[in-house]
């Protein structure tokens, strides 16, 4: 971040919309849901963020991104962010990715990093040597359905919590697998019903999408246009 830059980071999640201003220390937060519309996220931000002041944005959004934008609809939000324009909307420069890439960036400790979050579906990204890969792996086949189908919240849910923790150490081996991470970093709100970790894994913390957002604007993170830079 340039001297004195402050950065609104807006994690956008299927629960809630959570966010903080870069020197508070505080994040405020306000109800997502199935029927949110991003006119309705940027009229929560405003009025969650009253009495902050920022001269950039980062929004992390639950969907595909490509060259700063939403080519998707969120699968667990409202309709209308395909072609919504976040940076008018917010007044400010604003940059956009997917929220897992966001808590990815906020996690990244070096090296080759799998992430994995656990929450209303499930995000992944791949972060190499600084180098941002946003991924989908979530919607891929497994078993009878997908792997997030396995591991959300919702799984926990409706198949309790033994058989959705060995959901989660197979999904983790088998990503791994693929993937070859140095190390996995498994994030999200369900990590914290792991009472242990998968094999070369680190618990992560929804905070740290803060971070990424804030990070996003540091001049020496490159991430690729994918991660929400023009391509």
């Amino acid at each position: 971040m340039a001297d004195g830059q402050k950065v609104l980071a807006i994690d956008v999640g299927g629960s809630h919309v959570k966010l903080l201003v870069s020197g508070e220390s505080e994040p405020r937060r306000f109800d997502s849901g199935p029927d949110l519309t991003p006119e309705q996220m940027v009229e929560g931000v405003r009025a969650a963020a009253d009495g902050w002041s920022w001269d950039v944005a980062s929004v992390g959004v639950p969907t595909p991104i490509r060259g700063g934008k939403v080519i998707a609809e969120p699968v667990n939000l409202g309709e209308g962010w395909v072609g919504f324009d976040f940076e008018r909307a917010l007044g400010k420069p604003t940059k956009v990715v997917n929220d897992a890439v966001m808590q990815a960036i906020g996690s990244y400790d070096g090296g080759r990093m799998l992430f994995l979050g656990l929450g209303t579906g499930l995000g992944s990204a791949l972060i190499v040597d600084g180098v941002v890969e946003p991924l989908e792996l979530g919607h891929l086949p497994y078993r009878k359905k997908t792997f997030e189908d396995y591991v959300s919240e919702r799984a926990l849910e409706r198949r309790g919590k033994k058989k959705w923790t060995e959901a989660v150490f197979d999904v983790v081996e088998r990503l791994s697998a693929a993937m070859e991470p140095d190390y996995v970093v498994i994030g999200g709100g369900g990590v914290k019903h792991l009472d242990e970790l998968p094999p070369n894994s680190r618990r992560g913390d929804n905070e740290n999408a803060f971070r990424g957002g804030f990070r996003l604007w540091e001049p020496e993170w490159s991430p690729r246009p994918g991660a929400g830079e023009p391509s």
